[in-house]
């Protein structure tokens, strides 16, 4: 067997690449030859025009080297692109090896097997909900009334794209012998094997349903309305059921079937049954033609002027949200147990998915990165093995990249221009405040995009009366960090400063006097247990109860709006450092959050969120070109606003959480705490995008002043990959483990308000199970916050 690559290719050409990259591998044979199809016309770029290091691509050679010799596939090949161009495009060993072998090429055309799932099957169905033709909470018997048979009628179209449905897997083979309606005459009459919505259960079923619905609702199958809406928009030429002959010569071949080998038809035995078009499989693709469907998704739905669908639509059908072993989007995986083909370096928003004749394709957009691989390992005798070999290369790409570029193969500096609340009211000239008599509660982070305070901006502003301020904890300064502050007096403009820190944490009837509406305008840090979101909701039931209107001027989340993580806090343990039922990292601004508070606690009040411009969900703040004013005296960072989250909940235990040192946050320890034990045992639990570093600190105040503590650093290797609620939790189990005399954790619930996690982490139970606990109620509350979110 020849284990080399002939006539591969790297990018070469002008180049343009920001934001997102892409991988192809296509798993065959043995060796690479022949060119580029004509129906390739993605643009080619170097890696170094690509912002990555061409070295580390070539390690993918070692890897499919390895995987040829130990006869895991018989070859494949690989196409590696950012959004904006192919940077590596190379075929390796044979397509066929039986009855002859035959060299891999460029173009080979594969059996893609259940990236039909989503490629075509997920994809119509977004775009027929883009037209409002269906809706995803709906159920599935609104258009297949015959459907909702033996506990079926509750079953929703998003519980078939997330395989929540509680369909078995397959039915037997047997029922597709006498053609399609027969077939789904069967299906009809199965039974849920669970209750829908509470279990994730991997279903070609619910995908062969979702098939159906498209063809009914459109009035086409699903091969010629795929064709319309997607692929022959897209350029996709070689791409389809049921290939052409042309296209079958280029075929991969699989295993046999009636003693001849399938080549140019689909493997999936219920597929062929159904005469080569279904929900679940079917469709064949070259790896050009998969470049274009990625990139398509990375620029949002549209590629080089064909929308496929809008950019609202892509982001919804490319959340995620949790399931009972992991995480889906809709059509997608994301991080289950069938994501072993994912790359180790991928963020938290990549999406993609494997196919059983040895296909997989990721798409990144946090990365910028979109690889795919498609193999025949089923040829010769189904028992090749790719899906850990397509990770390693998934992982090899995310690891060559060496940041975004621009044309010139510079790198790319620019950042958005995102308007604040108060950027937007400035330029308004204040109109939504015209006339009024304004109380303003605000701290240091009130500032302008200019660097003007809020204070001094309504102070100025015309037809608007600042009459009084109010501060939250740690003061209008944002300096103090002691139990209690009293009110005061702003030597600026002469007001008073009214403390909703002090003897009252919500504006008093008195300092309401004489105010029609109340601002508030300060710096959250998408946090449960910051408590700005206290002072706020405190002064929304203040405002409603004397008919105060109430502005909130947004600002971003630093931390981002998708992930939404961790525990949502049980009912009745309501507190200041947690007012509402909300997971520990909500995911939310602070104005989506006042509209939530206003509806689901039933706050009676005016409310107006004016909304900030320019900011996507997907933004951390160091994207912004905002300013970073700290919100609190030890949140000094995006860094330890990140991990806060997580080490946040500790806080109230007797250990040091960095405080009174140069790096809270990024520290954790105490006089008991071995550091290098401690370490050793963070590091193994293999936590995504940290490193726990061994340290001793002496912090100079708060817990512990002038005490030597051991402890662990935490490094931030891979921002996207971090998950901060799950550090706290490996935390609380290894001190739980190691030093478990020692550790007082009798206010271990203060701050993650949640009896069952409490109590599986105090018993050391696997974090995956843990984490298991509040999946049902953090997909709840990504129900819930849907209606408030206000930005893409």
């Amino acid at each position: 067997m020849n284990l080399c690559c002939t006539n591969c290719r790297s990018s070469t050409g002008p180049a343009a690449i920001s934001g997102t990259f892409v991988v192809v591998v296509l798993c065959i044979v043995t060796l690479c030859s022949g060119v580029l199809s004509a129906a390739d016309t993605i643009q080619r770029i170097s890696p170094a025009a690509a912002g990555m290091n061409e070295a580390t691509l070539l390690k993918i050679e070692e890897v499919v080297r390895e995987g040829i010799a130990q006869e895991k596939m018989p070859g494949c090949v690989v196409l590696v692109g950012r959004r904006d161009g192919v940077v590596y495009h190379r075929a390796f060993g044979n397509l066929q090896t039986m009855p002859e072998p035959e060299e891999m090429q460029l173009d080979t055309v594969f059996d893609l097997a259940s990236l039909t799932k989503p490629i075509s099957t997920a994809t119509s169905i977004m775009t027929l909900v883009e037209q409002g033709k269906i809706e995803l909470d709906q159920p599935v018997v609104k258009y297949l009334p015959d459907f909702g048979a033996n506990g079926k009628e509750s079953i929703t179209i998003r519980q078939l794209l997330t395989h929540q449905a509680g369909l078995i897997p397959d039915n037997a083979l047997d029922d597709y012998l006498m053609g399609a309606d027969e077939a789904f005459r069967r299906i009809n009459e199965l039974k849920p094997t669970s209750e829908p919505g509470t279990k994730f259960i991997y279903s070609d079923v619910g995908f062969l349903v979702l098939g159906r619905i498209v063809e009914v609702v459109s009035g086409k199958d699903l091969h010629d309305y795929s064709q319309e809406k997607i692929f022959q928009p897209l350029g996709m030429t070689e791409t389809g059921y049921l290939p052409n002959e042309s296209l079958k010569r280029r075929a991969a071949v699989t295993e046999k079937r009636n003693d001849q080998w399938i080549k140019g038809e689909v493997h999936d035995p219920r597929a062929f049954e159904l005469g080569g078009v279904a929900g679940h499989a079917g469709l064949f693709s070259t790896a050009s033609d998969l470049a274009k469907y990625a990139t398509m998704m990375l620029h949002g739905g549209e590629y080089k002027g064909a929308r496929v669908f809008s950019q609202q639509t892509f982001e919804l059908m490319t959340a995620r949200s949790p399931v009972s072993s992991g995480y889906r989007c809709l059509g997608w995986d994301n991080r289950t147990g069938y994501s072993s083909n994912r790359g180790d370096l991928f963020s938290d928003r990549a999406f993609g998915h494997g196919g059983f004749t040895g296909t997989a394709i990721w798409i990144d957009p946090s990365l910028d990165l979109f690889v795919v691989f498609l193999s025949n390992r089923v040829h010769p005798d189904g028992k090749g093995i790719v899906n850990p070999l397509a990770g390693r290369i998934c992982t090899i790409a995310a690891a060559a990249i060496t940041g975004p570029r621009t044309s010139a193969g510079q790198p790319d500096t620019h950042l958005a221009e995102v308007q604040n609340g108060i950027d937007v009211l400035e330029r308004d000239r204040f109109a939504q405040l015209s006339g009024r008599k304004i109380g303003l509660i605000t701290n240091q982070t009130g500032l302008s995009r200019s660097g003007k305070t809020t204070i001094q901006l309504l102070h100025d502003a015309p037809n608007v009366e600042l009459v009084a301020l109010f501060s939250p904890e740690h003061g209008i300064e944002g300096k103090l960090d002691v139990s209690k502050i009293s009110d005061g007096l702003d030597t600026a403009t002469g007001l008073k400063i009214f403390s909703l820190y002090g003897e009252t944490r919500r504006p008093t009837a008195e300092s309401l006097t004489g105010l029609d509406t109340l601002v508030f305008d300060i710096q959250d840090i998408g946090c449960r247990f910051y408590t700005y979101v206290s002072t706020m909701g405190h002064a929304m039931q203040a405002a409603a109860e004397n008919k105060v209107r109430f502005v909130v001027l947004d600002r971003v989340n630093p931390i981002g709006g998708i992930q939404v993580s961790g525990p949502v806090l049980d009912e009745g343990t309501q507190s200041f450092v947690g007012f509402h039922t909300i997971p520990v990292r909500h995911g939310m601004t602070i104005g989506e959050i006042a509209m939530m508070l206003k509806e689901e606690m039933d706050i009676p009040v005016e409310l107006e969120v004016i909304r900030m411009e320019g900011w996507s969900r997907g933004q951390w703040f160091d994207a912004t070109g905002l300013t970073w004013i700290n919100p609190s005296p030890n949140m000094r960072n995006l860094n330890q606003a990140l991990l806060y989250p997580g080490i946040g909940l500790v806080e109230m235990t007797n250990l040091s959480v960095g405080r009174g040192t140069d790096t809270p946050f990024e520290l954790v320890g105490a006089p008991w705490i071995v550091p290098a034990e401690l370490a050793s045992e963070l590091n193994a639990g293999s936590l995504s995008g940290v490193r726990f570093v061994p340290v001793w600190f002496q912090p100079e105040s708060s817990k512990f002043q002038g005490e030597r503590c051991g402890g662990v650093q935490i490094l931030i290797t891979d921002r996207e990959g971090v998950e901060p609620v799950m550090i706290g939790l490996h935390l609380m189990i290894a001190l739980r483990k190691l030093y478990g005399d020692s550790w007082e954790t009798k206010n271990l619930n203060r701050l993650l308000n949640s009896a069952k996690v409490l109590e599986a982490a105090l018993n050391r139970r696997d974090p995956k199970e843990i984490e298991l606990l509040w999946f049902a109620e953090l997909d709840e509350f990504s129900q819930r916050r849907k209606k408030f979110l206000l930005y893409p």
